[in-house]
Order: C-alpha cells, then structure tokens, then sequence
C-alpha cells in the first residue's frame, strides 16, 4: 500500500464504539422497562434487537423500506419477536435512542491514531447513516469534524456504502480539498464493515484498511490491522502518545 495523498474514516465502530453504546443502552432499557422486559434475559434482547436491525438497514440502503420504516419497524419487531405487547413501540424506541446517545464514545485507541493521521495527511469521515445521529456524534466528539476537511454522511447525500457513487462523490470531494483531481489510489478509506467499507471502498477503486479484518476475506489492495498502531506504522507515523 503506497502513501494516500487523503485519508478518509468510518465512524460507527471506527472512531466510534458504536457495539458498545448499542449494549449498553440496551441494558439501560432493559432496566427501565424491567416490567415488561426484565423477563428476557439481556443477552437474548440484545441478540434479538441485532437481528431485527441489520437486515431492516440492508433494505433501507437498497431503497425497499423508507428511513421511517425503519425507525418504526425495528421497534416493533423487536417486541414482536419477544412477545411483548405491554410495551408501546414508541416508547422503546424513544427511550433506547435517548440512552443510545448518552454512551457515545471514542473506540478503543482511535482518538490517538486519529490526530496522529490528521497531523500528517488531510483527512475526512464517510458515514452511512441517518443525519440527525451522525451529526449528533460529531457534536458530542467535536475533534472529529474539527480536525476533517469535510464530513459525508449517507442520508445527506441520497446513497449508501457500498454503493461506489458515494465513494465518487468522496473522491471528488479530496479532490476539491487537494486542488486538483485525485485518483482512487490516492486515497485510503479506514473502517470496519466487510460490506459497507470493504466491499465498498474496493467496488470503487479504493485502497482500504479493515480495522479487525480477516486476511483471508480480504480482497486485493486491503489492509488488515486489529491494532491501531500497525496502521500508523503502514502509514509510515510513530506511535500515539
């Protein structure tokens, strides 16, 4: 992997320890609404609310469902699956989503690789999700937009990763920041979704680094680093203090 001219980051389970939030707002709801819920055991709630997510935001990227659909549905079939129907979806949803926001933070080790990058190379953010959230992210963690010479997120720009047409809106995008236009191979997409990232940044062209990914998935020109300081190194950076 040669040197990017611009590196650009994921957010969720990225820079930001989105599994983490995720469980642990689950639990806060599962304490609060102990009534209705204390009888699952948490790990169960937390598988069940994984499994009616994921594939509601692979029907949202391919345009089957609307961002209200999902919003409503993964509530109700959450409670669905769990039998529950002492609970108003609504009410789970807006208490989930409240606690959800109260855990965001920085992963692991991301914090100081990410001024580390920033120090050197421009950089910017690619993430899919819904605005509001992902903006509300940056607001609580303000270094990130601060330190990005731009932020990309997927509902402001009508596509979702993988799709490559939101990696060309992102190429082009460095190329404003650079002066000039830019090649994929210049630049260097961080994350950690197989699908989104992966599978995306390489479907454009894109050279990737797969935080915590499996050499033996992974496709031509990818990276594979579980420790933030094999990227700095590849990135030809000293260790984070």
């Amino acid at each position: 992997m040669s040197l990017p001219r611009l590196v650009v980051f994921d957010l969720d389970d990225t820079l930001l320890d989105h599994k983490a939030a995720e469980r642990a707002a689950l639990a806060d709801v599962h304490g609060l609404h102990a009534e209705h819920l204390g009888h699952h055991d948490l790990a169960h709630l937390q598988a069940t609310y994984h499994a009616c997510n994921v594939p509601l935001w692979r029907d949202f990227g391919a345009g089957r469902i609307t961002s209200a659909d999902l919003k409503r549905l993964r509530s109700e079939r959450l409670l669905a699956e769990l039998a529950c129907d002492t609970l108003a979806p609504e009410a789970f949803s807006r208490d989930y989503l409240a606690r959800y926001a109260a855990h965001w933070r920085w992963a692991d080790g991301a914090r100081a690789a990410f001024h580390a990058v920033a120090d050197v190379f421009p950089v910017g953010v690619l993430t899919n999700g819904f605005s509001a959230q992902q903006r509300g992210k940056l607001d609580k963690l303000p270094e990130i937009a601060d330190r990005a010479a731009f932020v990309v997120i997927s509902e402001e720009v009508g596509v979702m990763k993988p799709d490559p047409a939101l990696f060309d809106h992102v190429r082009r995008l460095a190329g404003d920041v650079l002066g000039e236009p830019v090649g994929a191979s210049d630049l260097l997409y961080v994350g950690d979704s197989y699908h989104s990232d992966v599978l995306g940044g390489t479907g454009a062209g894109w050279p990737v680094a797969w935080l915590h990914g499996d050499p033996e998935r992974a496709p031509d020109g990818v990276f594979c680093f579980s420790d933030w300081d094999e990227l700095l190194a590849r990135l030809g950076l000293g260790t984070p203090g």
